[in-house]
């Protein structure tokens, strides 16, 4: 076991990160869910259906409750490989760590979804994902989360 220098924290350092890593975690599956939602609203929408704002607040609000947290299951199984890979690339240079995570967050929400996929049922798991336009704004909220966990587990230099 290595000694811990005066100004060194007696807590393990991974516990540092799992604070940031949740934010991360629920800033991108919050954002997928309210893209999926109104992915699917808007297919409503191209079929002439009249969706009142009222009715998108509530059923984006709905999915937030029910959707956002199995689109996080999904998004957690995608991340957690995906982010020690990149972590593990990023100690080699640290210079990439920031564009290292957010990519690595988008690969491995890509990843869960076409394995939930390739299991599911049904031709796709979440409908805005059929569609590379729409698995692209999810894979955009999994970046955005990557970018958050590098920036809130950034050292001061």
């Amino acid at each position: 076991m290595r000694s811990r220098t005066p100004n060194e924290s007696p807590t393990p350092r991974w516990t540092r990160h799992l604070l940031p890593l949740l934010l991360a975690w629920l800033l991108a599956s919050a954002w997928g869910s309210v893209v999926q939602t109104q992915w699917n609203l808007q297919a409503l929408v191209r079929l002439d259906v009249a969706i009142p704002m009222a009715e998108r607040v509530q059923s984006t609000l709905q999915d937030l409750i029910g959707f956002a947290p199995v689109y996080g299951g999904i998004l957690a199984a995608g991340w957690l490989p995906a982010l020690a890979a990149a972590a593990w690339l990023a100690r080699r240079q640290p210079s990439w760590r920031s564009p290292l995570l957010a990519a690595a967050a988008a690969v491995g929400m890509v990843a869960a979804v076409r394995a939930v996929d390739a299991v599911a049922p049904m031709p796709v798991f979440i409908d805005a994902t059929r569609h590379l336009a729409g698995l692209l704004a999810m894979a955009a909220g999994a970046a955005i989360g990557g970018l958050l966990y590098a920036r809130l587990t950034a050292r001061a230099g």
